[in-house]
């Protein structure tokens, strides 16, 4: 059994994707090629968003929005602990400092009452300039935008969607990666829209802010790459990439309605003493991964282990927050400063997840999960 099945997927695409990975290799185009073009004209239009602009990865098209917004040395950045390290990293990259708010214990998203606190604690501190909030759309479910955006209007701060993992999510008929000023996604191979490789994108609604963006990616370039109007930076997605995303995102529509199917199973399957992920009304989760919490950090272990055993493959989605990682040590913080986000951290596990994994793999994890319930009682 496999985490996320990605060979599944390629044995069901492989005659279309080889088609388009020898279209490359004829034309010869292989740094910004046309289906580098035609790919963000066709995730602009699936976003509902006027802009897409591809990147090398994930965490470049953060860096690369933060820089294009002008944000750096002296301003805070709000987000939550509960994520992968890019997130903060890519903050720190372009000078800016990250400000936590901890999450919401259902969704695991950043909570807005939290995120409201910090951002009247930063003002009050007066050290740093307050300038824009970065959501993460975890595991694939959209942020609480209904009142994170309002609460961005009133204090004055720029939105900026991480949506690594959120890509296919939706919130009320708008797709993730049309919220805030500017949204990115990843296309790691084991996000909902993966390539073979990295790559990334940038989704904005704003023409001046995505020319910065475009210029930013190759060496920030004027009319042309040798007439260099800013400091930007290498980061232009492979062609290759471009060509093989173009059809996972053709077939994108089917894999997220067999994404909900998958989780349904799991939801109405498990044991009822796992906390299944919540998915609030109007929302529509593209479920990058499925996690659940254990009682306890011990019961974790144990059911990870008996998982293991019998070959099932489990993960951890986040063992430590940011806020308690060694390269963020000098924000000082310490355990107990968001403590949602650290019992969240010490029980959570993830299950296989993907549109290809076959009901009898999904029984398969339900009946070891059931045996441990017999087990512990």
């Amino acid at each position: 059994m496999e985490f996320i099945d990605l060979k599944a997927q390629y044995a069901q695409l492989q005659e279309r994707i080889d088609r388009r990975v020898r279209a490359v290799l004829d034309h010869g185009g292989y740094i910004m090629g046309p289906e580098v073009g035609e790919l963000e004209r066709e995730l602009s239009a699936y976003c509902g968003v006027r802009h897409a602009v591809g990147c090398a990865n994930g965490t470049d098209a953060l860096v690369l929005a933060l820089k294009a917004l002008d944000i750096g040395a002296g301003d805070a950045v709000f987000t939550t602990p509960f994520t992968f390290f890019a997130t903060a990293e890519a903050i720190v990259l372009a000078g800016a400092t990250p400000v936590f708010a901890d999450i919401d214990p259902v969704t695991f998203n950043i909570d807005p009452a939290a995120l409201e606190a910090a951002i009247g604690r930063t003002k009050e501190e007066g050290r740093l300039t307050p300038r824009a909030v970065m959501t993460v759309d975890l595991f694939g479910l959209p942020a609480d935008y209904e009142a994170i955006e309002p609460l961005c209007a009133r204090h004055g701060l720029d939105l900026i969607e991480d949506a690594a993992q959120g890509f296919g999510g939706d919130l009320r008929g708008r797709r993730a990666c049309a919220f805030g000023r500017v949204a990115t996604t990843s296309f790691f191979p084991a996000k909902p829209l993966g390539c073979y490789g990295d790559g990334g994108a940038i989704f904005t609604d704003d023409g001046d802010l995505a020319d910065r963006l475009r210029s930013l990616r190759v060496h920030g370039k004027g009319d042309d790459k040798y007439d260099n109007v800013r400091i930007g930076t290498n980061s232009r997605l492979d062609t290759v990439q471009a060509a093989i995303l173009l059809e996972k995102l053709a077939a994108f529509p089917a894999e997220l309605e067999q994404r909900q199917k998958v989780a349904e199973r799991y939801r109405q399957g498990l044991p009822n003493w796992l906390q299944a992920p919540h998915v609030p009304e109007g929302y529509l989760s593209s479920w990058a991964q499925y996690s659940v919490l254990a009682p306890s950090g011990a019961e974790r272990t144990r059911l990870m282990a008996d998982l293991r055993e019998a070959a099932v493959p489990a993960m951890i989605y986040y063992a430590r927050p940011l806020h308690l990682q060694t390269a963020l040590a000098y924000l000082g913080h310490k355990e107990g400063d968001f403590p949602v986000s650290e019992d969240v951290s010490s029980r959570i596990f993830s299950l296989p997840m993907s549109p290809y994994l076959g009901a009898s793999d999904q029984d398969r994890v339900l009946e070891l999960l059931h045996a441990a319930e017999v087990q512990a009682a």
